[in-house]
């Protein structure tokens, strides 16, 4: 009894752990732009415009988009590739916010967040300041 306790727990968690979405994988490899928005309002539509006008610096930034829903999500700009998920949405949500927009870092830490549009100029700049960008400029000269 006590063997088909554990054997059926352990399924139970392992079958959460695959349909979990951990972005610890992009770290030191990508850095992540989250839209976390209850629906597609017209902020979201916005955000998603800014940035799609801007793939190449995207790129360039080694950017990985993220549109976190509260039952899905997606990355980059295509519609068809949502996945079923409440983790991100709820781990990122804000309080008293329909819309946030953050940007993570290549070492995982948060270094943006805002409840409005966020503006490729601000971005980028933010992103461009930092001493690890900063450093892959110089190697790429």
């Amino acid at each position: 009894m006590l063997k088909s306790i554990s054997f059926l727990l352990l399924i139970f968690f392992f079958t959460m752990n695959v349909n979990a979405q951990d972005l610890s994988k992009h770290q030191w490899k990508d850095r992540l732009i989250l839209i976390i928005t209850e629906e597609k309002t017209e902020k979201f539509q916005q955000q998603i415009t800014e940035l799609q006008k801007h793939q190449q610096g995207l790129k360039e930034r080694k950017l990985v988009v993220y549109k976190i829903l509260p039952e899905k999500y997606s990355t980059g700009f295509q519609e068809e590739n949502w996945k079923s998920s409440t983790e991100l949405y709820g781990k990122y949500k804000v309080k008293n916010s329909d819309f946030r927009v953050m940007l993570i870092g290549l070492d995982g830490g948060e270094k943006l967040e805002q409840t409005e549009v966020l503006s490729i100029e601000k971005l980028f700049n933010t992103i461009d300041s930092m001493p690890m960008r900063q450093a892959e400029m110089r190697k790429n000269r």
